[in-house]
């Protein structure tokens, strides 16, 4: 048991950050070894926490400059702030569409949505999207973005409230069709990823605390947790690197082969 923590840990970790679906490949595990652990909340939130956890430590400079601008700017209006207090609103009005279906269709995206074959199609679906944009460069920096484009954005993202479907995938199709940079749309998916991920660890948290937790399988989850979070950690600095010399075609190929597979066999 323990090392199959450690391992659906080490998965969560490697395909959280990347545009290949975290939940869409549990869910094909889940069917392939037929293990229940996977329907563990409690695993998934520790797992995710572990993820987030990474990935706030990736752009913490960012963030304490974003958090120190925002409120700097409420509270002084002093110009030096205003870049980052927009930014921040950019953020926030990008996190808007995700957030509200998000809260809307949560169990009917966990009753039918689960289903392997629909993980299958959706990977496909993303293969298809990351096609699209593998040469795209776009010319748009941080301080180019419009509310529109982080609306846009937003939407795309809520796409990826679908198994199957990668959140940083659907972010980053959302900012290229914006005519973002590489860059500048790499860090505003992840931007976009940390409300997005403590409303879910929040939402988890709350449920958690209301069914109760096994203290017995505690260590379980530490084990799982950091295990995703320093697969996480690895898995980001090495998808950027990808991102910005636009190999983007490797996940394409990944995503529509398992997608085939999973389509027939499965």
């Amino acid at each position: 048991m323990l090392i199959i923590y450690i391992i659906l840990g080490i998965i969560q970790g490697f395909t959280e950050p990347i545009p290949v679906s975290s939940s869409g490949h549990l869910v094909i595990f889940k069917n392939l070894f037929q293990l229940d652990e996977l329907n563990d909340l409690n695993f998934e939130i520790f797992t995710n926490f572990g993820s987030f956890l990474a990935i706030a430590f990736i752009f913490r400079k960012d963030l304490a400059k974003l958090i120190k601008g925002f409120f700097g700017y409420i509270k002084t209006k002093n110009k030096e702030y205003k870049e980052d207090f927009k930014y921040c609103l950019l953020v926030i009005v990008g996190s808007i569409p995700a957030g509200i279906i998000g809260l809307l269709t949560k169990d009917l995206i966990e009753k039918y949505l689960g289903n392997v074959k629909y993980v299958g199609l959706a990977l496909l679906i993303t293969a298809l999207f990351l096609f699209i944009i593998r040469k795209m460069k776009g010319k748009k920096e941080a301080n180019d973005m419009t509310y529109m484009d982080s609306l846009k954005i937003g939407l795309f993202q809520v796409v990826a409230l679908f198994p199957g479907i990668s959140r940083s995938g659907a972010t980053l199709v959302g900012g290229m069709f914006s005519g973002l940079k590489r860059e500048t749309a790499f860090k505003f998916s992840f931007m976009l990823y940390m409300p997005i991920s403590l409303a879910t660890l929040a939402l988890g948290v709350k449920d958690t605390v209301e069914t109760g937790i096994d203290s017995t399988m505690l260590f379980y989850y530490i084990l799982g947790s950091l295990a995703a979070m320093i697969v996480t950690f690895f898995s980001t600095k090495w998808f950027k690197d990808i991102m910005m010399k636009g190999k983007l075609i490797y996940f394409v190929y990944y995503c529509l082969v398992v997608g085939t597979l999973v389509l027939l066999f499965l």
